[in-house]
């Protein structure tokens, strides 16, 4: 049974990555991934915030309206608070590649070009095998288009890219008018790989003590049905590697993940909840499915239900919304089921 695959360039024994997350900020952790069979590891991201929180450009994105989002300067913790620092960062990456074997990718997370050109060129010197934008921005401006955002992400991923000799991966959210355009734009300014799609987490609120908070809640395999959709409708239409992130918590999304067109797929919340040998557990369920079904690599799984290998190609379009619309039934209660 053949598990490898590429990803950006780099050989990888399996299709599993843990994605950023608090997973990569110990050595102890980094070293467990590895002996529990993680393909590669994306670090915890390094915000922009940390790297040059005075810089006018973040003043811009971050103080516009800071009394009404969530994203506002008084939302983000002071930067004593942040668990590593940029400098700290780096010695991190440094340390994980002299202690295991499997690719690291170095995560950056923000909205601008700023310092992100000066501390990509410093994570790939630190010996990163890859790097990840983690593009992340929420537009609140009424005045600022859709066609205005769109540059700005293309701007920072041009920047960044054309300062680094290692491969860049996007990792970008599915709120955009034309998905597959914008993804064409972003590996026409250098990206090698397309991470579909960032969660934004969304604020809540206290009403006790009326203030906005934030709220982590993890993902469910309920949504990977978004990233599968898009992977499907754009395997082997874009020249780029793609990764599915979100939804990821069984052998039987990997096997979705895969068979969609995504080289990878990459798991965070399922690890958080569950503890690290859950993924030695999801690849053997992986493998368990292809013996079952006679695929004997995962290259020859990859794709063969994309939209350009499914007999029904609208299946990932409108056929799909009338179908779901149509399979509700009533009966004579008026209860409803499908």
């Amino acid at each position: 049974m053949d598990l490898t695959t590429k990803y950006l360039g780099l050989d990888l024994g399996n299709p599993l990555v843990a994605s950023a997350s608090p997973l990569s900020k110990t050595m102890d952790s980094i070293k467990k991934l590895e002996d529990v069979g993680a393909g590669a590891i994306v670090m915890h991201s390094l915000f922009e915030e940390q790297i040059n929180a005075t810089s006018m450009e973040i003043d811009h994105f971050l103080s516009s309206g800071t009394e009404s989002f969530g994203e506002a300067l008084d939302y983000f913790p002071e930067m004593d608070s942040y668990d590593v620092g940029p400098d700290s960062y780096l010695e991190h990456i440094r340390e994980a590649k002299k202690s295991i074997d499997i690719p690291i990718i170095g995560s950056l997370n923000g909205v601008s070009s700023g310092g992100w050109i000066e501390y990509a060129k410093l994570i790939e010197e630190a010996g990163a095998d890859a790097l990840e934008l983690n593009i992340y921005y929420i537009p609140t401006d009424p005045d600022k288009s859709g066609a205005e955002i769109e540059a700005m992400y293309l701007e920072v991923i041009r920047d960044v890219c054309a300062s680094v000799t290692i491969p860049v991966a996007v990792k970008f959210g599915p709120f955009f008018s034309s998905i597959p355009n914008i993804a064409k734009r972003m590996i026409q300014m250098g990206a090698k790989g397309l991470v579909m799609f960032n969660r934004f987490y969304q604020p809540d609120f206290d009403i006790q003590k009326m203030e906005v908070v934030p709220n982590l809640v993890l993902s469910t395999s309920n949504e990977l049905r978004l990233p599968l959709r898009w992977t499907a409708i754009l395997f082997k239409k874009i020249h780029a590697d793609i990764a599915i992130t979100s939804g990821i918590h069984t052998g039987t999304d990997v096997i979705k993940g895969l068979l969609a067109g995504a080289n990878i797929t990459m798991l965070a919340s399922e690890l958080l909840m569950k503890g690290l040998e859950r993924l030695p557990e999801i690849q053997m369920e992986m493998i368990h499915w292809m013996e079952e079904n006679e695929y004997i690599s995962v290259q020859q799984m990859r794709g063969s239900m994309s939209q350009l290998n499914t007999p029904e190609p609208a299946a990932f379009e409108r056929a799909n919304y009338m179908k779901v619309l149509q399979s509700f039934k009533q009966d004579p209660t008026g209860k409803l089921w499908w």
